[in-house]
């Protein structure tokens, strides 16, 4: 059995994707855009700071041979975005956007499938939003069609959004998830619909998917890996100082931001709470007043975030529609105990009341309970915390790539 795996922009799940089949010497070939190699002129370049892009695209050398690249879209999307183009990356619209770089690297990779069964290949393995081109060509050669779906499906997004519209409408201008075209969300459930196998990772992912009102094939969770746990987080006593709270993420009401600002109103003498995330909109005047009475950080390097949670005693993801939350694990990974709801993958990783907590998507009340337990009995900080980055170390990425792996073999795949 052989895969292509098609991934325009490769994130950390999807490489080690790559990096378990090709492990188990399943892969074919991989398709992206940029295809960067240690000891490369683009790698070197990657140390000047504006080039700092290129050399976070870099992967394994031992990927080379079996590694395919074409990058004129990508490049004109990141040049363009530097260069504050905007009309460029429009969405949907823009001649470098998003949009065009899946789309125009999905037509690319199906127009290579008739080369490559030729050659051995058994199936594709694509992700949403750059699936469907790749699929139909391939249902037409009698190719494996695995699908992977990162977040959860369009129309339960809509649906549980809306009610925040009507509970919260003066964050809804933060929910900008909701300007995909009907064309697009048809292009979606196309490549549902084309699916031999979905792979998501997490529970609530695959609820979702509930919606959708095609025959789906099997769905198959597998939630993601852990960040590698480099140190052990010093836990500093509570007493003579505030409780030092974390959020990282995009602000925006999606992620719930506005339950975790009502859940520490009133207790600014006991919690300090920190804030790191790009607003969603410039001019949501509820958000704007909120940020202004706690510490809000608008970016940080991937390093820094890290270095932040291990300054903090309790992260808090209180997201209403997540796919996954790769902060939970990050968190986690840094010793760090976590309150996150029952709409992430908490519920697949953490063991409320154990190494973290699981709250009800949408209550502040539920966060501000957690908040209030852990002043009356800091000493749970590091016996969670603790709890929290074992796990990590029993679930680094290398296991998911494995596991991955492992599913894909036992696939019935002609």
């Amino acid at each position: 059995m052989k895969i292509i795996v098609s991934h325009p922009t490769l994130n950390a799940n999807s490489k080690n994707v790559v990096s378990g089949l090709f492990a188990n010497k399943l892969l074919f070939k991989l398709f992206t855009t940029f295809a960067i190699f240690p000891g490369q002129l683009l790698f070197k370049l990657g140390s000047i700071p504006i080039l700092r892009e290129l050399k976070r695209r870099s992967l394994d050398k031992t990927w080379q041979p079996y590694t395919r690249s074409q990058s004129f879209f990508e490049l004109g999307r990141l040049l363009a975005s530097k260069l504050h183009l905007e009309f460029l990356v429009k969405h949907e619209k823009g001649f470098f956007c998003i949009d065009q770089v899946y789309q125009k690297h999905d037509k690319w990779v199906a127009n290579n499938l008739l080369k490559a069964k030729k050659n051995g290949l058994s199936g594709t393995y694509a992700y949403e939003d750059g699936a469907l081109a790749t699929f139909i060509k391939a249902k037409k050669l009698g190719l494996y069609c695995i699908y992977d779906l990162p977040i959860g499906y369009w129309k339960s997004a809509r649906l549980l959004m809306q009610k925040e519209f009507d509970i919260n409408p003066d964050w809804s201008s933060t929910l900008t998830g909701f300007s995909d075209s009907p064309a697009k969300l048809n292009r979606k459930d196309q490549e549902l619909s084309l699916a031999d196998v979905i792979f998501v990772a997490s529970s609530f992912t695959k609820k979702t998917l509930d919606e959708y009102s095609g025959n789906l094939p099997e769905i198959k969770i597998i939630p993601y890996g852990f960040p590698e746990v480099l140190q052990k987080k010093e836990y500093q006593p509570l007493a003579n100082r505030k409780l030092k709270v974390l959020f990282v993420g995009l602000l925006s009401q999606r992620k719930g931001i506005s339950y975790l600002f009502e859940a520490v109103e009133g207790m600014q003498n006991q919690v300090e709470l920190t804030i790191v995330g790009q607003k969603a909109v410039a001019n949501c005047s509820v958000l704007n007043l909120a940020l202004d009475k706690h510490k809000w950080i608008p970016s940080l390097s991937h390093d820094q975030v890290l270095a932040c949670m291990r300054e903090h005693d309790v992260f808090v993801f209180p997201s209403l529609f997540e796919g996954f939350g790769l902060v939970i694990t990050e968190a986690m990974s840094q010793g760090l105990a976590v309150i996150t709801t029952d709409r992430t993958a908490g519920p697949d990783i953490i063991k409320n009341g154990e190494d973290g907590w699981i709250v009800p998507a949408g209550s502040s009340n539920a966060i501000k309970e957690i908040i209030t337990k852990i002043l009356e009995k800091p000493e749970i900080l590091e016996q969670f915390g603790m709890a929290a980055q074992k796990k990590a170390q029993t679930r680094p990425w290398s296991v998911y790539g494995q596991e991955m792996a492992d599913a894909i073999s036992l696939l019935k795949i002609l």
